[in-house]
């Protein structure tokens, strides 16, 4: 089905079809009821290559990520999920482009032919060249994250700086002294991943305002990588009471790691994260954790980046996000003795 059948069954000319499609002139309120009846009659739907033509809109938006070794994250999978979510409640498509540097052939395809209306990019850098290469192009974006300069760009991100911080209050409040962060892989903190050197500046700064005695690990994404670093973080320092963590991937294997040691949660052992409340309430005990809110932060990725499409004139907004300590049971004094 296409318009040349519209028209002649509506007695109206191709052109008087397109336009009454897509507005850009004119016609009568009859003409076009008379094409809309046939339209609804057919179940006509124009494909999106004939929209773009029409209205210089694909109704596709991409989601850029760079690639993360064998596999993805919950973390991620849910930040995918909620930013399909919301488009589709926009009526946009989204175009998943695993690619990440300026250089990359295939995200400059994407930019090039103009296969997308705009871009959300996902694991944010401090220093990212393709939140830097989009604004060179004024190609509409928004950032789940932030980069070390913002200022000027849309965005939505979460505060690890402050979220990391109110971990360790936590813990220096039930009496912990001597406590451990496990970061993300050590091949994301050197590329410059701004969750995890956020997370790590918190916890520093706000173990050396507590005067706590803290070491700090990077750990890979998966519970293998977790249940090593735990026993790494007693070798070091068996005095260690409590660990505060940004990896969900590796949570698992840290509780692993802690009952093969026999360190009991929460009365030998606490733990206090930053990880969704989904994960966060997989583990047993649940744990005490900055719940991390994916699907706001998709649908508010999603909102601004809208926003910049429909008033391309906008100034630019972003969100900050720090949601409070969600208190559980993977948290108590230490030494089970109140402070």
């Amino acid at each position: 089905m296409n318009i040349g059948e519209i028209a002649r069954r509506a007695g109206v000319s191709r052109s008087t079809v397109s336009y009454a499609l897509s507005g850009k002139r004119s016609v009568s309120d009859e003409t076009r009821r008379r094409v809309q009846e046939v339209i609804d009659e057919l179940g006509y739907r124009p494909n999106a290559s004939a929209r773009a033509l029409a209205n210089g809109r694909t109704s596709t938006i991409a989601l850029v990520f760079p690639p993360a070794g064998n596999h993805y994250t919950g973390m991620q999978l849910d930040f995918i999920g909620s930013v399909v979510e919301a488009a589709a409640a926009h009526d946009y498509d989204v175009l998943l482009s695993p690619s990440g540097a300026d250089s990359d052939r295939s995200f400059q395809r994407l930019l090039g032919e103009r296969r997308v209306d705009g871009a959300i990019l996902m694991e944010i850098r401090l220093e990212d060249d393709r939140v830097d290469h989009l604004a060179e192009l004024a190609f509409p974006s928004v950032a789940i994250g932030r980069t070390a300069h913002p200022e000027g760009s849309w965005w939505v991100g979460l505060d690890h700086t402050a979220l990391a911080a109110a971990c360790v209050h936590h813990l220096a409040d039930l009496g912990h002294r001597r406590i451990a962060f496990v970061n993300r892989p050590e091949q994301l903190l050197h590329a410059g991943y701004e969750s995890a050197h956020r997370g790590l500046d918190g916890f520093t700064k706000a173990a050396a305002e507590r005067g706590l005695t803290a070491r700090t690990y990077c750990c890979g994404d998966d519970a293998a990588s977790g249940r090593a670093c735990l026993e790494q973080i007693l070798h070091d320092d068996p005095a260690t009471t409590a660990v505060v963590t940004l990896n969900e991937a590796a949570l698992g294997g840290l509780y692993g790691g802690l009952a093969k040691a026999g360190r009991h949660v929460p009365r030998d052992f606490s733990v206090a994260g930053v990880v969704a409340s989904r994960w966060a309430e997989t583990v047993t005990p649940q744990l005490t954790a900055a719940d991390v809110p994916a699907e706001e932060m998709g649908r508010r990725a999603v909102e601004l980046l809208v926003e910049r499409l429909d008033h391309p004139d906008a100034q630019p907004r972003h969100h900050l996000l720090a949601p409070p300590i969600s208190l559980r049971s993977s948290t108590g004094p230490a030494g089970g003795i109140a402070p």
